[in-house]
């Protein structure tokens, strides 16, 4: 004789708790937003130096993109980080 129970097999489905149908939010990625930012600046830079209104060197844009870009995502990390540090240490490493 077989011990299979096919009524053990698809449990039912059980109901989500109640009071709490909303997905929680995920923070926006400081990353995201500063390469975002450097994409948008770049096109608006182009567009105004295609229209003649400001002769750009490219080479002095992109540096100052990337110094940019580079000094927002190392002051986002550090922000988010210090957010995330407020919770109590558990003496583990």
């Amino acid at each position: 004789m077989s011990s299979f129970d096919p009524s053990q097999t698809n449990p039912a489905p059980k109901p989500p708790a109640a009071g709490n149908n909303e997905p929680a939010e995920a923070p926006a990625r400081v990353g995201t937003i500063v390469w975002g930012l450097v994409v948008l600046a770049l096109a608006v830079l182009i567009t105004v130096s295609q229209l003649g209104i400001v002769v750009l060197n490219g080479t002095y844009v992109l540096i100052g993109l990337m110094i940019g870009a580079g000094a927002a995502l190392v002051i986002g990390g550090l922000l988010s980080a210090r957010k995330r540090d407020n919770s109590t240490t558990n003496g583990k490493s």
